[in-house]
């Protein structure tokens, strides 16, 4: 067992990670723990944390402004008091801008702090307190600002941490004791009430009861848990009461499991995020120097008045100040993950985000993706004097090795009716063909239609008996000797096994064509008329059956020749290969499945086609907002920078609209936690 850790909520390595990284790392390692850094790791400004201290200095700040702007307007007091409030208010309001100063002073690289305070230090030169008071107090309720939208983001990730219970009523010497979380083992048993939360992944023992899962899968519906099936931390006990075995750890939960990646995906930078960061950083000492030229090349070409040229540069240094245009992206990424965890999609990170966005084409597998993945035996035919239970005896004796969900299905069925079978010995899979295995000293192989051909024992009646059932979009498995030695191969009986199609799959389909994406191909390791019935039946545009898992490797990236930017969906364990060959590999229903939350660059929690098309559509909408505010922000600073350089800007209004527009983006980019 892990060593516990007793802060609440997760134990061991799970702690740290989402205690540490529910806010941004404004402190590098590297720096001062003094400085504070702005968002994007480049410009140092206020700490996004809210400080008591701070939060006060900026109140103070702002009460100073007010009463300085009332005894100037109204002539109460003398000059010199009133800017004496502003210097005052300068002072108070300064601990939000001189950090980040001093830490551009020393690096030699100019940022927003030390562009506002220039623009403050020229702006008192000439004498133009209030204004230079008012930038201070502006900035910093600007900054304020940022760091509650940067906090509303990641509050809707920190939320998750808190409902999964801090305790745990545990069965231990026949007695039900309530324990911290992080003290209860594997295997251990708990008792859930009624209406409680459920503290710990596991399996139900006994009782029965409706669950609501919404905060692992997003479902709206609760689901109906009864012995066997599989519950996780966090989610809500309906009317009844359960009993428990406890499978995992506090700390390796599917909840906490879920928190670490999105704290992960979160510090992970978008390209857009990326290239917004490098424009920054060689904007703003361009800026600097542009702001120098304004105010010394007309005082040597033309003369004039050099307070009148300060005050210009001044303007300039505050409109060009690119806090909107930083802080829009990294908010926008980080609202549009923590939307997407609610609704129980896992994005692993905004290049991820990004790319789901920009998709043109989408593999999906059939099994699992398509149909339910729970596929049954339907039919089975002798072709010659085998009787139906000793077809089914030689086909459990191999499958019982396998996992493959064909192969499951013969072995309940066998089990079903009775028939015992022993366990095939020398089994040898044969990917994406079947496999064989020693029954009794005989070798039998149980395997696919390609199968047959490669081991030489079709013919046009075992042709004929299998293009009827795929023709009906039926699986079929063939079971026979294998041929080895002297002994002659021979299929002994057909098993036909049929798989429900998803009852929303057809309406997935066409709400990813609504999203734009221009083609959805199907990749089967089934035959390739199987896998037509079944895409006919569900409006997917080509189907590819007959696929070896290096066969789906190579069709995703046939698709990515074709189209560009193609997802792969997949089970995140089977087709990790052609998952990994895609632009976006995309795991379904990964709840629960430690496998499948790892390998894939999206892991939908709940086995539900239809969140792939509302996730391209908010990652659509996440890059709309983001090309937005990146738009405006830029198109602000131009259309400012023109009335500067004309003279018809104020310091007034420079502040003004550079909160604004500060402001705006952040609005408009929290929009989509709603």
């Amino acid at each position: 067992m892990k060593r516990p850790n007793h802060s609440p909520g997760a134990t061991g390595h799970m702690r740290r990670p989402v205690d540490d990284k529910l806010a941004p790392n404004h402190n590098d390692h590297n720096h001062d723990p003094n400085e504070h850094h702005h968002e994007t790791g480049e410009y140092e400004g206020c700490d996004h944390n809210s400080n008591p201290w701070e939060t006060r200095s900026l109140l103070i700040s702002g009460v100073l402004v007010g009463l300085g702007l009332v005894g100037q307007w109204t002539k109460s007091l003398p000059a010199i008091g009133t800017e004496a409030i502003f210097a005052a208010a300068i002072l108070a309001g300064g601990w939000m801008l001189l950090p980040g100063a001093w830490a551009a002073v020393r690096r030699l690289r100019p940022n927003i702090s030390s562009l506002m305070v220039i623009a403050v230090v020229g702006a008192s030169v000439i004498g133009e307190w209030a204004e230079a008071a008012t930038v201070v107090f502006l900035f910093g309720v600007a900054e304020w600002l940022e760091g509650w939208a940067d906090r509303r983001a990641q509050r809707a990730v920190e939320a998750l941490l808190e409902i999964a219970p801090k305790t745990a009523t545990v069965k231990r010497d026949g007695k039900f004791t309530d324990l911290p979380v992080e003290d209860v083992c594997v295997n251990e048993t708990v008792a859930v009430k009624s209406g409680m939360n459920i503290p710990l992944d596991g399996e139900v023992l006994a009782g029965e009861s409706a669950v609501n899962q919404a905060p692992i899968t997003g479902e709206s519906v609760p689901v109906d848990k009864r012995k066997g099936d599989t519950v996780f931390a966090g989610t809500v006990n309906g009317e009844g009461s359960l009993e428990i075995r406890v499978t995992k750890l506090a700390g390796d939960t599917t909840l906490a499991r879920i928190i670490r990646l999105v704290k992960e995906a979160q510090e992970q930078k978008a390209p857009t995020q990326r290239f917004v960061d490098v424009f920054a950083r060689y904007y703003t000492p361009a800026v600097t120097v542009v702001a120098l030229l304004v105010f010394l090349v007309p005082l040597l070409l033309l003369g004039g008045d050099w307070s009148q040229w300060l005050y210009r540069a001044c303007v300039l240094l505050i409109i060009a100040c690119p806090c909107a245009l930083v802080i829009s992206t990294p908010v926008s990424i980080v609202a549009g993950l923590t939307a997407l965890a609610r609704r129980g999609v896992l994005v692993k990170g905004g290049a991820h985000l990004e790319s789901i966005a920009k998709l043109k084409a989408l593999a999906v597998d059939k099994t699992g993706t398509i149909t339910e993945g729970r596929p049954q035996v339907l039919d089975i035919e002798s072709l010659g004097e085998s009787s139906i239970a000793e077809i089914l005896r030689v086909a459990a004796a191999v499958d019982v090795h396998s996992s493959h969900p064909l192969a499951k299905a013969v072995v309940e069925h066998t089990t079903k009716f009775g028939v015992h079978f022993p366990r095939a010995e020398n089994y040898v899979a044969r990917n994406g063909r079947g496999a064989e295995g020693v029954i009794d000293g005989h070798a039998y192989f149980v395997g696919n239609h390609r199968f047959t051909h490669d081991l030489g024992v079709c013919s046009e009646e075992i042709e004929r008996r299998l293009a009827a059932s795929e023709g009906k979009g039926q699986s079929v498995v063939v079971v026979g000797h294998r041929p080895h030695g002297d002994c002659v191969g021979e299929v002994l009986g057909i098993i036909a096994i049929g798989d429900t199609v998803r009852a929303n799959a057809a309406g997935a389909i066409r709400a990813l064509h609504a999203a734009g994406i221009k083609s959805v191909v199907m990749l089967s390791g089934d035959n390739q008329r199987t896998a037509d019935f079944i895409a006919k039946q569900v409006g997917i545009d080509e189907a590819r059956g007959d696929l070896l898992p290096e066969g789906k490797v190579a069709a995703v990236k046939a698709l990515r020749g074709k189209h560009g930017v193609v997802g792969m969906v997949g089970d995140g364990v089977n087709d990790a290969p052609a998952m990994a060959s895609a632009t976006v590999g995309v795991a379904m229903g990964a709840a629960g499945t430690d496998a499948a939350i790892e390998t894939a660059d999206i892991a939908l929690m709940k086995d539900d086609l239809g969140k792939i098309a509302e996730t391209v559509r908010l990652g659509q909408r996440t890059m709309g907002i983001i090309r937005f505010n990146i738009t405006f922000a830029l198109g602000l600073k131009a259309l400012f920078l023109g009335l500067t350089l004309s003279g018809h800007a104020s310091l007034w209004l420079a502040i003004i609209a550079d909160t604004g527009a500060t402001l705006l983006v952040v609005a408009n980019a929290l929009r989509l936690l709603r």
